[in-house]
């Protein structure tokens, strides 16, 4: 059923964002944009603002990541919507139904060089699974509908709309539409079938899950899926915590003696890419499970390529009626490994060392730490050193860059993040490096009210670029920052507070102040440059 309503065009806008369930704006002022700050200003409609444009969608992909409903990023004309594009491209990538809404100069007068003129949508429509012009004020409601509809559509993904000065700004009586049901993407019968059969069989099969089992509410269902077929599990993304890490199929340390040993990989939810050896197990066989034909790779040949709605595909896998292998002793082998591993890490973690190991920062973490605590990691070295020792115990806990790797979500993340949560812990990993990209919006959230933890791993290099590049050429260039750089100093300056911590010993302490501090705080700490993540180079 339609209803119609009047208003300007930011009003029209504004009630079909709401109906579709977004809450909030993230945004850098803009005056292309005013009839959407006005709708939201006289409509109770959060607005929270930033200090670049990225930072504004970074925010709304967090929210769309963890709430699994659209984000809403608001841009104004011209560079405004250039300095999203980054933002834009690692929603694309990580599959997140965010709307970018822009401003556009007036098409009455175009081609005479107004402010910011000029055409996103050649820009945009790479990255994005919808982008288009609205040029009348009675097309914006169906418009705004017809974008979310389409970004929360598996594969999910960015949409994109500007609205010429004209349109968003003139008054008009539209039709707003009713809301359209997204329906299941049905998977074929015969391809679950053939997946099912060939994991039942195995003799050592493995289960990577990646983020589209968050997404697409399949974590129960993969959950089911495992305890029935009684496989080992492993997680990247927003996959991770899918299975508690004291689950006994769930393992993270024990990947290498699992992809190197497994006879069967079953890949859900997350590409084939530089992750996952581009799907290369040896002479396992590869069942890829995606939530959409358009993700199948292209580049192999899957055993089985099952596609549609996660939850129908996992709960086929479960209910499979024919004979199972026993996985016990795969499983007790990969057990043995992986407690092994973390025996290892635990040294790591524990080391006094100074300068500090990267290891020893996370080994302080995990004590601080709730269970339902986000932890963001925006960086490259440091950050790497995250994924291996930090353990998520809930989905929907984890965020970073994704597959794209672009640096400087930290910030957007985390005010995403909090504005999603205000209750709970918010803790964002960062690089010296990535700090550069992002550290400016501390500004944006002391002045909000949006309080965050920051640890900087500070070893005044760029570490995955710096010592691949003596290894390969004997020298290095572009690859040093300035060492002992004050971070903490930075934040203080800008609204929150922080300290720098140079001491093994001093850490845990200074985490423990930062969590109870009440505003953004940053652990400035000095970690040992030599100490660079250990992993060859997934250029290629």
């Amino acid at each position: 059923m339609t209803e119609r309503i009047e208003g300007h065009g930011g009003e029209l806008a504004l009630a079909a964002l709401r109906a579709y369930g977004v809450r909030e704006m993230f945004t850098l002022s803009g005056g292309h944009v005013f009839p959407l700050y006005d709708a939201a200003h006289k409509g109770g409609f959060p607005i929270y603002d930033v200090r670049h444009e990225q930072s504004a969608v970074f925010a709304a992909e967090a929210v769309a990541k963890l709430q699994r409903r659209p984000g809403l990023a608001v841009l104004t004309a011209g560079p405004g919507v250039t300095n999203g594009i980054s933002g834009l491209t690692s929603a694309y990538f990580n599959a997140s139904p965010v709307l970018v809404l822009g401003g556009r100069a007036p098409q009455f007068r175009w081609g005479s060089g107004s402010l910011q003129e000029m055409d996103h949508l050649p820009l945009v429509a790479p990255v994005t699974k919808h982008a288009e012009t609205v040029f009348s004020p009675d097309d914006i409601p169906r418009a705004v509908t017809s974008a979310l509809t389409t970004a929360l559509t598996p594969h999910r993904g960015p949409v994109f709309l500007d609205f010429p000065l004209e349109a968003v700004f003139s008054v008009s009586d539209a039709e707003l539409p009713a809301l359209p049901g997204i329906a299941p993407v049905e998977p074929d019968p015969d391809e679950m079938a053939k997946a099912a059969t060939l994991v039942a069989a195995a003799s050592r099969p493995v289960i990577i899950a990646g983020s589209d089992v968050y997404a697409g509410d399949a974590v129960d269902a993969l959950r089911a899926a495992a305890e029935a077929l009684q496989v080992p599990v492993f997680a990247n993304g927003m996959g991770r915590g899918a299975l508690p890490p004291e689950h006994p199929l769930a393992f993270a340390k024990a990947r290498r003696t699992a992809l190197k040993g497994a006879d069967v990989v079953v890949v859900i939810g997350t590409p084939l890419d530089f992750r996952l050896s581009f799907g290369d197990f040896g002479d396992a066989q590869v069942v890829h499970v995606v939530d959409a034909p358009s993700q199948r790779a292209g580049h192999v040949q899957p055993a089985a390529a099952p596609a549609g709605d996660l939850r129908l595909i996992l709960t086929a896998l479960a209910d499979h009626p024919g004979d199972r292998a026993d996985h016990a002793g795969w499983i007790a082998e990969l057990r043995s490994a992986e407690d092994a591993a973390k025996a290892r890490d635990a040294e790591e973690m524990a080391a006094e060392t100074d300068p500090i190991r990267p290891a020893r920062v996370y080994g302080e973490l995990r004590k601080v730490l709730a269970r339902d605590a986000i932890t963001i990691g925006d960086g490259g070295d440091f950050v790497s050193y995250a994924g291996k020792f930090l353990e998520p115990a809930q989905p929907g806990t984890w965020l970073d860059p994704g597959p794209y790797g672009c640096l400087g979500t930290g910030m957007g993340y985390a005010m995403g993040a909090r504005v999603s949560h205000p209750d709970r812990q918010i803790c964002v990993l960062m690089g010296d490096g990535a700090a550069g990209f992002s550290l400016m919006d501390v500004e944006s959230l002391a002045r909000q009210k949006l309080p965050v933890v920051i640890v900087v791993g500070n070893n005044g290099i760029w570490g995955l670029e710096k010592h691949p590049m003596r290894a390969m050429y004997g020298y290095d260039v572009a690859a040093d920052l300035q060492p002992e750089l004050r971070y903490d100093q930075v934040v203080s300056a800008l609204g929150g507070a922080g300290e720098t911590v140079a001491k093994a010993g001093d850490l845990g302490p200074a985490l423990r102040r930062a969590f109870d501090a009440g505003v953004p705080y940053l652990v400035n700490v000095l970690t040992d440059p030599a100490d660079a993540y250990p992993r060859s180079s997934n250029l290629a």
